[in-house]
């Protein structure tokens, strides 16, 4: 029987163990690797397992051992998932395929899911469903400029929006706008955040707590908006999915975001695709 699992530290509380049980009923197991040093991980990756998803603190660990990397993996400079394969190990990142599939929950009447059974991650006509829903090329704005911040900017490039990167510092923005030339991108800082989220359509939220002005700037959402807001973080919100969802907007929980980045995290351990409504029960 093929043996997945999850490295990183801590992870005692990680939803990925029940997810994964959910989408193949036993057919596989996946056990947590709970170690402190990325060595010690890697070698029971080595010695035991077929693939493992990877998390904090061991993203940029996993993505510099690997030998194959995919072209989302270069571009976000980190992996979430290895894999063993004939040429050697391979090292795939499915938070940006996450952030995509779950906006696509929120503009299409079919969904992420459905789109991704049709489309896998072929995203090339994402960007026209977008533009679409707004009736216009999407202004969306990233806050936060970490790990899940970059992945965030790559999904919105991909959605083809026109797209300011956040921080509080500019120096992670302008690296993010710097390593992927092409995309449409302009710098601000934290104070600016009120502007910025009544400006942008879309807003992907990666900052693990409430910034300054966030509540003030809810409560300037004009009714009937169709902006949309992803926030990463599930465990302790700052965003209330029902205030935005009162005055119109949209309300992505970050375990939406998680739920696909499994969906296809797990599909590519097994070429086989997991039982959906079964993860969506536990998540």
């Amino acid at each position: 029987m093929k043996r997945f699992g999850l490295i990183g530290n801590p992870i005692s509380t990680s939803k990925s163990p029940a997810l994964f049980n959910a989408g193949y009923h036993g057919k596989y197991t996946y056990t947590l690797i709970e170690e402190p040093h990325f060595e010690d991980a890697w070698e029971s990756f080595l010695g035991g397992y077929d693939g493992i998803n990877v998390t904090a603190p061991f993203k940029l660990d996993a993505f510099a051992r690997a030998d194959i990397r995919s072209g989302v993996c270069e571009k976000l400079g980190a992996a979430n998932l290895l894999l063993k394969t004939s040429e050697g190990i391979a090292a795939f990142n499915t938070d940006f395929a996450g952030i995509v599939l779950s906006i696509l929950d929120a503009v299409s009447p079919d969904g992420g899911y459905s789109f991704f059974i049709r489309h896998g991650e072929d995203f090339s006509s994402a960007a026209s469903m977008l533009a679409g829903f707004f009736g216009h090329t999407p202004r969306a704005l990233i806050a936060g400029c970490g790990g899940a911040g970059r992945a965030a900017a790559a999904a919105a490039a991909t959605l083809g929006c026109d797209t300011v990167l956040m921080n509080r510092t500019p120096e992670k923005a302008l690296a993010i706008a710097g390593d992927m030339p092409g995309a449409s991108f302009r710098i601000a800082r934290s104070g600016d955040f009120p502007e910025l989220f009544a400006e942008c359509d879309l807003t992907i939220y990666t900052i693990p707590g409430k910034i300054e002005g966030l509540e003030q700037a809810v409560g300037h959402i004009l009714p009937g908006s169709r902006k949309i807001v992803l926030e990463a973080n599930y465990k302790d919100p700052s965003f209330s999915g029902k205030e935005l969802g009162d005055r119109g907007a949209t309300y992505i929980s970050g375990r939406r975001w998680l739920l696909y980045q499994a969906l296809t995290g797990f599909r590519i351990f097994t070429g086989e695709n997991p039982d959906f409504e079964g993860m969506c029960k536990v998540i």
